[in-house]
């Protein structure tokens, strides 16, 4: 047997496929860490798939079609050779892994590039980037005095303040260069700069080079939001809670330490430390930090509540039951951080134009430097100028930028408002959703039947549901609890005591009730001319009956109807006003999908199987009524879930649902589809926004350079400054609307 040697990192899964290495890097801020990153990882693990989440700051790699086993410490050791700090993300299945020897987070280059800060490590004034704007602008400020007071000094007090601020640059791309991304920014920004003193405009040079350190420094700020907007995520849950122990008494615990079975006690204006269940009081129930909801709810004993919800107006005592790394809030940061690791098509897209853009670029300034000089005997101070700020120009950290930081944002802000979206390309495939699938029962309707209409046969309407609700007492399905509840909540009536008590296949409840012996259930084989005109016209209105006999006589029908939910017609008006249309598929009785379907305006199929709502989706599909979105909330919805262009799983759904679904909401709401696409297609402009400003600005400081219009200052402002914009513009979805 081989021995392992004592940094021998490579890991693997007891079944034998090795799990994916997540990083937590710090000081990923922009575009071009992430190229040169993948570019990195790239050479220490061929074959590998490198996932770089810079809004989040997390690096995944995984082994799909590597030519070797991953090794952890080489691959940590790739990404701090370009000056960024490592740490084990959570969720990274080899974090354990032995690390003896190589202490690589504490291994960074700090300099005044340096990627190794952590970018939300403090106040962005107290950042090293902050400090290199600092140093530059200060030495820059001290040349243009000295230029001022002592003409003598000519030009080195310029040279002095460029190559103080380039230092750190040509570092940070001298080690790109040695893992192998040779055209990034900084090396494009030192040649730009060193030619630039070379052609005697070192007052340029100093300039550039200051601007250039502001351009990095906003980029840093402007990430840091981004992170944030995930990060107030987590702080929606309190780091200590109120546990009660078997003696009864309270003490102040982690909530991170909180076990299956603890129980905690929530005071009035405290936020629950973990998913549980109330096994002692009632209190209204603040869940807008989950769900989005903004009307809190009364919730009593039996009821489940979620981490980070706030208890307004009473104390309860709760039941924890989920791990802190299993709660509410948890999932769903695991969610959107996994979805912003998965490339939408456009990003992938505007990856490939980026990897061709980029060297075309570099040649355009390099022809422009050289070819009028040579070609027409051009002044060659003046066109190497122009070449080098077109070099300048060639970085696309602004376009690669773009989508991305649009879609983190777009994920961020959906799951604080309860809208879960499960990567870049679900976004824009809700983007484009022009008709939307609903379930019926619990989607569109109440999903609780309720009694409409009472019709008595030689008795009174009240005796019928007296009878009636005597044999379902003690019941607990939907059409029993209609039953008791026109009975007991709404009519106060005193119920008899029901004896012998048999469902009978097929027929319903039989039972005596006052000596009577009665059967509660189907009106077959009870020929009743009044009743078959009761029963014809509760199947004209799609509504359910229980008809209520004594000795085959009927005695009255009960007739109850799963009525429309109250926010189904505003959520299916929202959703009309974005141009989708909507069908209702469900396995409900053709009748009772038709009354439905009327009563809120929309095409129903009743009496389906789930393989027929599956077939459905599909045919709408190829008919070309466009990407088809479909919403359910159970395991008969999961086929056509996972047919749909989007299947959207509704809050309170089944685990099948929601792991089969691409979108989930996290409130019952029907308003949240209509939220969804709006805010898939708010993400989708800003990204179309984002693009015109990166490649118009640079389009535009293009021709500006080539006819001599502009020079390299405000060619620096077109990459660095374009891509400050885009990332400002992307964050304005994080704004609560």
């Amino acid at each position: 047997m081989r021995q392992m040697a004592p940094h021998d990192h490579h890991i693997t899964s007891p079944g034998g496929a090795q799990p994916p290495l997540r990083l937590a890097v710090g000081g990923m801020d922009c575009a071009s860490c992430a190229m040169k990153i993948e570019r990195a990882v790239g050479r220490v693990a061929p074959g590998a798939e490198v996932s770089v989440n810079v809004p989040q700051g997390i690096v995944r790699v995984e082994a799909v079609n590597a030519t070797r086993p991953l090794d952890r410490a080489a691959v940590t050791a790739a990404i701090t050779a370009l000056g960024y700090s490592v740490a084990p993300a959570g969720g990274d299945a080899v974090a354990g892994a032995s690390r003896h020897g190589h202490d690589h987070d504490a291994a960074a280059p700090a300099d005044a590039h340096d990627h190794g800060a952590a970018a939300d490590a403090g106040p962005w004034w107290q950042t090293a980037k902050a400090r290199m704007v600092g140093l530059a602008g200060g030495a820059l400020a001290l040349a243009t005095i000295l230029d001022l007071l002592w003409p003598a000094a000519g030009s080195w007090p310029f040279v002095a303040a460029a190559l103080i601020g380039l230092v750190p640059v040509a570092r940070a791309a001298i080690r790109a260069a040695r893992a192998g991304s040779v055209l990034t920014i900084e090396m494009l920004m030192t040649i730009a700069a060193v030619g630039a003193l070379a052609i005697d405009a070192a007052g340029e040079a100093a300039t550039v080079v200051f601007l250039f350190a502001v351009g990095e420094m906003l980029e840093g700020v402007a990430a840091s939001r981004a992170r944030r907007g995930i990060r107030a995520l987590a702080d929606l849950v309190p780091r200590t809670a109120r546990r009660i122990g078997t003696d009864g008494r309270v003490a102040e615990v982690p909530a991170a330490g909180l076990g299956i079975g603890d129980r905690v006690l929530v005071r009035p204006g405290d936020r629950m430390p973990a998913d549980g269940r109330i096994v002692e009081g009632a209190a209204l129930i603040d869940e807008s930090p989950v769900n989005g909801e903004s009307v809190a709810r009364e919730k009593g004993e039996g009821d489940d509540v979620f981490a980070g919800t706030v208890v307004q107006d009473r104390a309860l005592t709760v039941e924890v039951t989920a791990a802190a790394a299993d709660n509410t809030i948890a999932r769903i940061i695991r969610l959107v951080e996994e979805a912003q690791e998965s490339k939408a098509p456009v990003a992938r897209f505007i990856d490939r134009f980026a990897r061709v853009y980029m060297p075309v670029a570099v040649g355009l300034a390099l022809a422009t430097a050289v070819l009028p000089p040579l070609v027409a005997g051009a002044d060659w101070t003046t066109w190497i100028y122009r070449g080098l700020t077109l070099l300048l120009i060639a970085c696309p950290c602004a376009l690669v930028i773009s989508t991305p930081a649009a879609i983190a944002a777009g994920l961020a802000a959906g799951a604080r408002r309860g809208l879960l979206i499960k990567g870049g390309a679900v976004l824009e495939g809700l983007a484009g959703i022009r008709m939307v699938a609903f379930d019926k029962t619990g989607t569109l309707t109440e999903g609780r039947p309720r009694v409409v209409a009472v019709t008595g046969f030689g008795i009174d309407e009240g005796e019928v549901v007296r009878l009636a609700a005597a044999l379902e007492t003690g019941a607990s399905h939907p059409i029993a609890r209609a039953i008791l509840d026109r009975a007991i909540l709404e009519g106060g009536l005193d119920l008899p005591q029901a004896r012998a008590v048999t469902a009978i296949a097929g027929r319903g409840l039989s039972g005596e009730v006052e000596g009577r012996s009665l059967l509660l259930g189907a009106a077959h084989g009870l020929n009743d001319p009044a009743l078959d005109a009761a029963v014809s016209a509760a199947g004209e209105n799609g509504w359910s009956i229980a008809v209520l006999s004594e000795a085959g006589r009927p005695l009255g029908l009960i007739a109850m109807e799963d009525a429309p939910r109250a926010d189904a017609r505003a959520g299916l008006d929202a959703l009309a006003a974005h141009g989708v249309q909507v069908v209702m598929l469900t396995g409900d009785m053709p009748a009772a999908a038709a009354a439905a379907g009327r009563a809120l305006g929309i095409t129903a199929h009743g009496g389906l199987l789930p393989e027929d709502k599956a077939r459905i989706v599909r045919e709408m599909q190829a008919a070309g009524q466009g990407p088809v979105a479909k919403l359910g909330d159970g395991i008969n919805d999961a086929p056509a879930l996972a047919a749909a262009t989007v299947g959207i799983a509704m809050g309170g759904g089944t685990d099948v649902a929601l792991e089969t679904a691409d979108a989930a909401l996290l409130e019952n709401r029907v308003g949240g589809v209509a939220d969804l696409i709006g805010l898939a297609r708010r993400v989708m402009a800003v990204i179309r926004q984002n693009v015109a400003i990166a490649i118009g600005l640079k389009l535009v400081f293009l021709a500006t350079t080539i006819i001599g219009l502009t020079g390299m200052w405000p060619a620096i402002l077109a990459d660095t400054g374009a891509t400050v914009l885009v990332t400002a513009n992307a964050l304005r979805l994080l704004r609560r609307r």
